[in-house]
């Protein structure tokens, strides 16, 4: 059996030493990719959404609640609530597409999942919602 030559001995050292280091940086890694990852599929940055809206016939579902809402929201957008929702899907016209809006994308990505279930097939969500479109300059109105 051969022993351990010294860069091989330097580099078990190495590692055994800085493990605590080692082990901080992956663990960061692995949360700066985590958004990236596991980002929904129909999230749409500010740009995509923009082009969405320039398209044409795109319903904009506010989620927040409605003092949230009378606070700020996107230029011709519908208020209701993330609890009304199931209850008041029927008032969202299926035929277009669906942008969701929250304060940072959270409950607009739960509200796309309830429209999901309701039969919705064109439901997109905001990312970063109404506080990454406001701090992008983008029109609003309260």
């Amino acid at each position: 059996m051969r022993g351990l030559a010294p860069p091989d001995l330097y580099a078990v050292t190495f590692l055994i030493d800085n493990i605590a280091l080692i082990l901080i940086a992956l663990i960061s890694g692995g949360a700066l990719l985590w958004p990236l990852l596991f980002r929904a599929k129909n999230t749409l940055s500010t740009l995509q959404a923009t082009q969405l809206l320039n398209q044409g016939k795109v319903t904009i579902l506010d989620v927040r609640s409605n003092d949230e809402f009378s606070g700020g929201h996107l230029q011709q957008s519908k208020n209701i609530p993330l609890d009304q929702l199931g209850n008041r899907a029927s008032e969202i016209d299926k035929q277009h597409p669906v942008l969701l809006v929250c304060g940072v994308g959270a409950r607009a990505a739960r509200g796309a999942s309830v429209l999901q279930r309701a039969g919705f097939d064109k439901v997109y969500v905001l990312d970063g919602g109404f506080n990454e479109w406001r701090s992008q300059g983008l029109p609003t109105e309260k």
